[in-house]
């Protein structure tokens, strides 16, 4: 048995009986754990007041196979970062034959790695912020030189911010590259952008209205992210009809080169000329109390329980043959 993704079997289901039984898989062993133990347990609940017989699954605890013995039919995937939204578990789910929600194997992996989604973005010509691979100390004159001062340095895939430093003086650089090395092998630097900060949701398909963040943190941080009450989220955002339109393209633009599908959301800063430049693509955004994809589902007249449910009819994207 495999799965095999057919886009035109996107359908809407009127009965949760339809769904079967679901497993929210949620946990795991990622640096974003307690991220997805509050967006898992939202979605579970959620899914269980719509009537979905739909129960928590923490890979953590427990071998993937155990779907296959409790006759799970399918998966809400509300894991983060690696081992959960970078393909591996996309992978082994397809080899077990269970359906899950949002990208496949190729789009999860893609999306996941920053740097490769610059380059995929940037040559179906989506903008993004100059940047320069940092492979060592000897790398951090070169950064300072060309991409100047402040800049920011990141691990290529690791979500949530974590791992993200703001460097202004070039004596901070080998601390921030230590810790972005610490939790991924691929690090860059990107020149330190000043603009407003915008993220377009993706829902089946289809953009909904963008979001500016406003924090008064250095970044848009994990804390900001997650846990403080300060950070202001503006839905609409402000933006001119022709501006907001044309945001939603480069987002569905971008989320199409790296092979993402079902849901997620694009990240992007403007620059000192109001051009948006692409930060990344979130294929599993977080569910949280403070998270983005359902403010912006909100705004489009979609509350928590029906956003849930439609993300969990991407999983019919992916059919058992």
């Amino acid at each position: 048995m495999h799965l095999r993704y057919e886009a035109q079997a996107m359908r809407r289901v009127r009965d949760a009986r339809e769904f079967g039984r679901v497993a929210v898989l949620l946990g795991g062993d990622s640096s974003e754990r307690e991220i997805s133990l509050l967006s898992g347990n939202a979605v579970l609940g959620a899914l269980q007041r719509r009537g979905v017989d739909a129960h928590a699954f923490d890979p953590q605890a427990q071998e993937l196979t155990r779907l296959i013995d409790e006759k799970f039919a399918r998966v809400w995937i509300a894991l983060h970062g690696p081992g959960g939204e970078d393909g591996t578990l996309q992978g082994a789910l397809e080899f077990l034959g269970v359906p899950y929600t949002g990208s496949g194997v190729m789009g999860s992996a893609i999306g996941m790695d920053k740097l490769v989604t610059k380059r995929l973005a940037l040559a179906i010509g989506v903008a993004t912020a100059d940047f320069l691979v940092l492979r060592g100390p000897a790398d951090f004159d070169a950064a300072v030189e060309q991409l100047g001062l402040p800049l920011i340095v990141k691990p290529a895939s690791q979500g949530s911010s974590v791992g993200m430093t703001k460097v202004t003086r070039a004596a901070e650089l080998a601390s921030a590259y230590e810790a972005a090395a610490l939790l991924d092998e691929a690090v860059f630097a990107e020149p330190w952008i000043t603009g407003a900060e915008y993220t377009v949701a993706i829902l089946q398909e289809q953009a909904l209205p963008s979001i500016r963040i406003e924090t008064p943190r250095t970044f848009y941080d994990y804390q900001a992210k997650y846990f403080r009450d300060d950070t202001r989220y503006h839905c609409p955002a402000g933006l001119s009809v022709m501006a907001e339109e044309h945001l939603a393209n480069l987002a569905l633009a971008a989320f199409g080169a790296v092979g993402a599908s079902g849901w997620g959301r694009a990240d992007f800063m403007m620059d000192e000329t109001g051009r948006p430049l692409l930060l990344e693509v979130n294929t599993i955004p977080g569910m949280t109390g403070h998270s983005l994809v359902p403010m912006a589902a909100r705004a489009r007249g979609i509350d928590f329980e029906e956003l849930v449910w439609q993300v969990l009819e991407t999983s019919f994207a992916r059919v058992r043959s």
